[in-house]
């Protein structure tokens, strides 16, 4: 027998409001439940609990699905800030370098050494600062 191969990439997954949907869903399962358990003699007597109990356990497991997801979508945004904070230290560090690179070759052509520029935006910056 030959392996099935794929003709094209598998879409990505969507992404939608996953922790509603869990809950709706959750929800929908307990009230189905409760909306049984008046008629519990008859579904008895025609052999049929399992729907009432076949509620109750997808309930149940809907309350694991929404311990699930909402820890899933922290993680998820925890993830997000993290590599957007990498990103931002990153293109901090990259502006610094081109300022530096900027800053010593104007030095270079002033004072000779990126040092005296400093010392002298340094006393700049002092002469700004009001006296105590």
């Amino acid at each position: 027998m030959a392996k099935w191969t794929p003709k094209h990439e598998a879409p990505e997954p969507l992404e939608g409001p996953v922790v509603a949907t869990i809950t709706g869903g959750t929800i929908l399962w307990f009230v189905l439940f409760v909306a049984q358990l008046p008629f519990y003699g008859w579904y008895e007597d025609h052999g049929r609990t399992w729907w009432i109990w076949t509620c109750l356990a997808g309930g149940g497991l809907g309350l694991y699905g929404i311990w699930f997801v909402r820890k899933r979508d922290a993680a998820i945004k925890r993830d997000a800030a993290v590599k957007q904070d990498a990103a931002t230290k990153e293109d901090a560090a990259a502006e610094d370098a081109a300022r530096r690179t900027t800053t010593g070759s104007d030095a270079g052509s002033d004072a000779g050494s990126a040092t005296g520029s400093d010392a002298g935006s340094d006393t700049e910056a002092a002469d700004a600062t009001p006296a105590e």
